[in-house]
């Protein structure tokens, strides 16, 4: 079995949206690990605010069905792909980590950039995870979070209940 993290996000009926991707996880994958839910400003774009969490999964899949699944739900979920790369989302689910898989090049790259980029992925990742130890820099993410330098990027905790 691999341990999987993905990043899940909405600002568009985010609480809809959230639920029916973590249902959709659960269904697929079985048993998940949640972080806290966080509202955070858009970055690199103007437009509503998002919802942000983590969730943590073990799966015997490789990396690619997972990738392609995880698209899937997307799409299910209005996905509109045709936009620039910062906009809205219905639903945005990325792969973070697989296991160890270190892989720079191809799709997915792994581990995802994003995670030591922005405080909405960072965050609850750290709270996940925060002992496991990023395979690039060898600092823990709870490290990493510690050291996040960026405090424009402002989350809070929001109280969310799931089905």
């Amino acid at each position: 079995m691999t341990r999987v993290y993905v990043s899940i996000g909405s600002n568009i009926e985010r609480e809809r949206h959230i639920r029916a991707g973590v249902r959709a996880l659960r269904e697929h994958y079985g048993e998940l690990l949640l972080s806290p839910v966080y509202e955070s400003a858009a970055v690199g774009f103007e437009g509503d605010n998002f919802y942000n969490l983590v969730a943590a999964f073990d799966t015997l899949e490789p990396v690619e069905a997972v990738d392609a699944f995880l698209r899937r739900v997307e799409d299910a979920n209005q996905r509109d792909r045709r936009g620039p790369r910062f906009g809205p989302r219905t639903l945005d689910i990325d792969l973070l980590l697989y296991g160890e898989l270190v892989r720079q090049q191809g799709r997915p790259r792994l581990p995802r950039p994003e995670i030591t980029e922005n405080a909405f992925v960072l965050k609850p990742l750290a709270d996940l995870a925060g002992q496991l130890r990023d395979p690039l820099s060898g600092r823990s993410y709870g490290q990493l979070w510690r050291e996040f330098a960026r405090p424009e990027q402002r989350l809070w905790p929001v109280a969310f209940e799931f089905d």
